[in-house]
């Protein structure tokens, strides 16, 4: 995955493409900081996690600017979130993240919304990356609440 980062930096930087060269940049800063604060070289799955959190800071703050008439950040955002989508593994939809969360219920011996952490902590590792985190979690509440 670095590799592969480091390659679209350098095509982005032909291109003269500032933006997906900023976004780039960025995110290869937070994979390096990342592994310096833990001693490591970091795998695909947890450079994965690290996109999928440059992403959802973009998004968060996406519509703070949409909520300001801020159309010139709101553009640009928009072209980042997409060139970082493009190193997220393939999204699940709705309906696969119930199936999982309705499996998670079942493995986990989930009877109330006290078990929420059980059936979450048995998601975590198979939604990572795949899913917003925010959905999932509003997924089990919704099933938890109706059991």
């Amino acid at each position: 995955m670095k590799e592969q980062l480091l390659q679209d930096l350098k095509e982005a930087m032909k291109e003269k493409d500032t933006i997906k060269k900023d976004a780039i940049t960025m995110l290869r800063a937070s994979i390096l900081q990342v592994e310096k604060d833990t001693q490591k070289t970091l795998n695909d799955d947890e450079i994965c996690a690290i996109v999928a959190k440059e992403v959802k800071k973009r998004k968060e703050s996406l519509k703070e600017y949409e909520d300001a008439n801020r159309e010139d950040i709101v553009e640009g955002l928009k072209k980042e979130i997409e060139v970082l989508s493009k190193y997220l593994p393939e999204q699940l939809s709705k309906e696969e993240i119930e199936k999982l969360v309705d499996q998670a219920i079942i493995e986990s011996q989930a009877i109330s919304m006290k078990d929420m952490g059980k059936v979450m902590s048995i998601l975590r590792p198979k939604t990572a990356g795949k899913a917003d985190g925010k959905l999932v979690s509003d997924i089990v509440k919704e099933k938890l609440a109706n059991i």
